[in-house]
Order: structure tokens, then sequence, then C-alpha cells
């Protein structure tokens, strides 16, 4: 994962429908920058530095994986989609949307082409009032004041009012809380941990990651999977099962729900692969008397990959050991978890193709895996 660039954004408007273009404004970045994690109350504030109507302004914290000056290129098409006209010879001018990129945790940035720390932010009411709802204590770089003591000093006297009325956060529509307990599986490869956990940065969710690393099996199993096969899945088995019950007993009260890049069925779907029919008659035995009393997914969401990104993938992530996984092997797992699916409740299963999209490169297929699963 690429590191979090956070980002402070204020945002104005005081054309028509004021608070529904800072709405649209604050979706958008959502959908094309990245995850919204603290939005300011609203407020009124006098045109500065011209004469034409109030403007609502806001500010917002946002976490993207973007460098700040392709932020800045993204407010400018978010600006454009919403009818900002720029007259650059006239000076100040009442616009639809205003966005502006105040603070980055990338530090101070001066170019011809951004400024960051925004240079007027320390003169502008507008910006200090919202900003201080969400940043209070964040130091300016250039000052060495936090935002609250900017705000006590600024030379700007305008009367700049809360009003009633709130910006909803986009990613509240997704309500992924109601499913309690949410499963990503796949393949070997198929990107179930990665969006395990950007949903559980995002969403408030536990995060409960498969503990494969520690397997002793797993090494040899892909240099001898005949002889290394049933320890290696009896192993996984016991390690699944107590691990998922111990953390899911466990649960945060400061936690929204539960996010897990594994189900415990994935166990069984591996052995009908690699164990002989003796060993499996065994394994389920053990495997029965496990399963009934574990914790099942609100909604099990199965990401497929065809075959040959599945290996590309296996491939740059470079686990030594996995460099050897036969295409057959990885065909046969495919067609075990989709039989499995296929015995489970429609409305509590979701299959998603990643065939064509890459989410943690693209937001917007980030963004299409959430409507997805909101669908259900």
């Amino acid at each position: 994962m690429k590191t979090l660039n956070i980002v402070h954004i204020s945002l104005g408007s005081n054309i028509g429908d004021r608070l529904g273009f800072i709405q649209k404004a604050v979706d958008q970045v959502y959908e094309s920058i990245g995850d919204i994690a603290k939005i300011s109350k609203v407020y009124q504030t006098p045109a500065w530095g011209f004469n034409s109507d109030d403007f609502y302004n806001i500010c917002i914290e946002a976490h993207t994986h973007l460098a700040s000056d392709k932020v800045l290129d993204m407010l400018l098409v978010i600006e454009d989609s919403l009818g900002r006209v720029r007259h650059g010879d006239i000076g100040y001018e009442a616009r639809t949307i205003d966005l502006d990129i105040i603070f980055s945790s990338e530090g101070i940035i001066d170019t011809q082409k951004l400024i960051i720390p925004h240079p007027s932010m320390q003169d502008r009411k507008f910006v200090l009032e919202p900003l201080s709802d969400i940043a209070s204590d964040t130091i300016h770089p250039g000052f060495g004041k936090t935002v609250s003591q900017l705000l006590e000093v600024t030379q700007d006297v305008s009367e700049v009012c809360q009003i009633t009325s709130v910006i909803n956060n986009p990613k509240e529509r997704y309500d992924l809380s109601r499913f309690q307990y949410l499963t990503i599986e796949g393949n070997i490869g198929a990107g179930k941990t990665s969006l395990a956990q950007i949903i559980s940065r995002e969403f408030n969710a536990k995060l409960i990651l498969e503990r494969f690393a520690d397997n002793p099996f797993l090494p040899k199993f892909y240099e001898d999977m005949e002889r290394y096969a049933f320890p290696l899945e009896m192993s996984f088995l016991a390690d699944r099962y107590q691990y998922l019950q111990d953390e899911i007993a466990q649960f945060d009260l400061f936690k929204d729900f539960v996010v897990s890049d594994y189900d415990v069925y994935k166990s069984m779907i591996f052995a009908q692969v690699t164990l002989s029919k003796e060993e499996l008659a065994l394994y389920k035995k053990v495997f029965n008397l496990m399963y009934r009393n574990i914790a099942k997914p609100g909604m099990y969401v199965y990401l497929y990959q065809s075959t040959d990104r599945l290996l590309e993938h296996i491939k740059k992530r470079g686990r030594v050991f996995e460099q050897k996984i036969p295409v057959s092997y990885l065909d046969a797992i495919n067609k075990g978890y989709l039989q499995f699916i296929k015995s489970q409740p429609k409305n509590k299963t979701k299959i998603i193709d990643l065939s064509e999209l890459d989410f943690v490169a693209n937001r917007s297929d980030y963004i299409y895996i959430l409507n997805e699963i909101a669908k259900e």
C-alpha cells in the first residue's frame, strides 16, 4: 500500500443551490480522490474581496494515495464539472464551487503550480472557522501556530455564522455496518486482504486477517503437495477457527462492524482440492464439529480474478514459496469457491469480477466494488 496523504480542503459556494454544490463536490472528492475522514459544520460568510452574495463554506479532511499536485488536478476537474467559470482578468468573483488545498501531510510545497499551506489561510476566517472544527490542533508549519491559535489572532473581522444544515459524508450511503460481519474472500492473489484493509480503515471496522505467514507447513506444501497437504490443512483449520472465535468474541465497542479476509469454510474448499479421499473423510469430521459453532458472515463477498491476473499478482508480491503454484491448482480452488457460493443464500453472497479492475490504483474501481456490495 502507498503512503496515505492527508489533505485538508476548503470548499465554498455562493451561486444557486450552495449546499447542493458543496455536497456534490464532497461526493466527487470521495469518489475520485479518497476517503472523507472529517467534515466541518457549514458556515455562512460574506464574500471576501468583492461584493456578492454570501458564501457557504466548509472544510474536509481527505485521505488519499494521490500526491498533492494530483489532488489539485482532480479538484480542478470537479470545479469544472460543477460549472465553475473563471475570468482570469477580473480578480475575485462569484462561483458555483471553490476548492482549495489548505494543508497536506506532505508538508510545505512551494511550486509554480501549488503552494501549501495555502498562503492566505491565516487571513481568512471563512477558512479558519470550519478548519478549526476538524483540525484545531494542526500546526501551521510556517507560523508554528495551531489552527485554533491562528483563528484567535487573525485580523479578519468578517462575521461568520454557523447554519443548521449539514453536509453528509458520502460513505454513509453504503451502510456496511448493517452486515455486522463482512467477509472478503477470493483465490490466492485475488486482492482480498487489500480490500479488507481499505474497508476497515474507511468504515471503522475491526479487521481480522488470516495468519498464513506463521504456518510452517506452507512453504513445504508448495514443494511437495501430496506429502504436506494433510498437516497443512489441519493446522490452517485449527488456527483459522481459534483466531476467528477469539477475535469476534473480543469485538471492539468502538468499531462499527467486523471485516475479515477469510471465512473458515475456505479450509474445506482447499482440503477438497488437496487431500486424498481417506484424508478428506477424516478432515470432514473435524471440520463439521468446528464449523457448526463458528459465527457466519452477514455478507460473503467473493473476488473473482482470471487465472492470468492471479499469477500476475502472485509474481508481483514476490512470496518465494508461491511462485511455483500450478495453474490447475488455482483453477480447482476457484471452482471450489463457486460451488460453495451456489449452496449459500443469494442475499448473503456476492461475486465481484475484478478481471478488468484495479481497486488499489483506481479509486473509481473501489467505488464500483462498494456499490456492488451495497446493492445487497
